[in-house]
């Protein structure tokens, strides 16, 4: 199955976003985009563009950002909010917490220039720890697409779902290799079938585990990929039917190894299948600044990084 993985194109998940959301507006009226001085940023040009009326541009006021987004609820909209991920998450934990999710308000917290690969802003910037930070919230949808394809549908697929979500993206150019028809919230997408180990990955490090499994199939290694786009609610019988054959299983993701995909998918394991996992992703760390490829790789995230933890975690079963 690794042979039907194509690279279609490169362009930035956040594109995606800026293209999804002004397809959802033709479609619904109650939509409305909400941002925090970061419309350029966030590709929202085409959206103001066609519908002014429905773009409130809220300064750089975050919390207040979610508090009016919460608001515009109660009146039937669908507000979608948009700003980089530390300062849709970190910035306004407790105005998320209690005025979104614990009142379970209909807002798409849109959360662009994700993980390492922000770049050159550096570690105030770049938040390692957002996708624990949202999972953990009672009723909060967390969806984390691998490309361009993915976040456009994503970004189409959460104004017809009922709920809080937090929907997460990226800056830089990157591989486009799914198809947008293929996206269901809540449900798994598995791009190989294997029998040694299972590769779980989210975001910007699904490609990187497809070239892994790739290298991992001229070893002789058969390779399971499973892309997790959507950590909550997580698949699990998805995850348990595939960890049940392959025995071992490596998790990839952008983000904090602790409280992220690896989190759920060894809490799934040792719930329905215990065993051996190796985890790709930050190691309590903060970031810094730098180019995002060579962060990547400076912070164990390659795509060596994840052959390697497939080879060591196989050797454990």
């Amino acid at each position: 199955m690794l042979n039907n993985i194509q690279v279609t194109g490169n362009k930035d998940t956040r594109s995606g976003f800026g293209d999804g959301i002004l397809e959802a507006a033709r479609k619904n009226e109650n939509i409305v985009a909400l941002t925090a001085d970061l419309a350029g940023s966030l590709k929202l040009n085409g959206f103001i563009k066609e519908f002014p009326e429905r773009f409130i541009q809220c300064g750089i006021a975050e919390a207040n950002m979610m508090g009016i987004a919460a608001g515009l609820t109660i009146g039937g909209k669908i507000p979608y909010t948009s700003t980089f991920a530390n300062f849709s998450t970190g910035r306004v934990y407790d105005q998320i917490r209690q005025s979104i999710a614990y009142s379970g308000k209909n807002v798409k917290i849109c959360a662009s220039h994700a993980g390492l690969t922000l770049g050159e802003d550096g570690a105030t910037h770049q938040i390692l720890e957002d996708i624990g930070l949202m999972k953990m919230l009672p009723g909060m949808t967390v969806i984390v697409p691998a490309d361009y394809n993915q976040t456009k549908a994503a970004t189409k697929a959460i104004a017809d779902f009922e709920g809080p979500v937090y929907l997460r993206f990226g800056r830089p150019v990157w591989p486009i290799f799914t198809n947008e028809a293929d996206f269901v919230i809540g449900k798994a997408q598995q791009l190989s079938q294997g029998n040694d180990v299972t590769i779980f990955a989210c975001g910007h490090m699904v490609w990187k585990a497809v070239e892994a499994a790739r290298i991992l199939e001229e070893k002789g290694i058969s390779t399971e990929l499973i892309n997790i786009h959507t950590i909550k609610p997580l698949d699990v019988e998805a995850i348990v039917q595939s960890i049940s054959k392959t025995k071992c299983a490596v998790t990839a993701e952008e983000h904090n190894i602790i409280g992220g995909l690896g989190d759920s998918i060894a809490q799934t394991a040792a719930r329905h299948c215990p065993i051996p996992i190796e985890y790709v992703g930050t190691n309590d760390t903060f970031g810094e600044s730098g180019k995002p490829m060579e962060l990547l790789k400076k912070y164990g995230l390659d795509t060596d990084d994840i052959v390697a933890a497939a080879q060591k975690v196989i050797a454990r079963k």
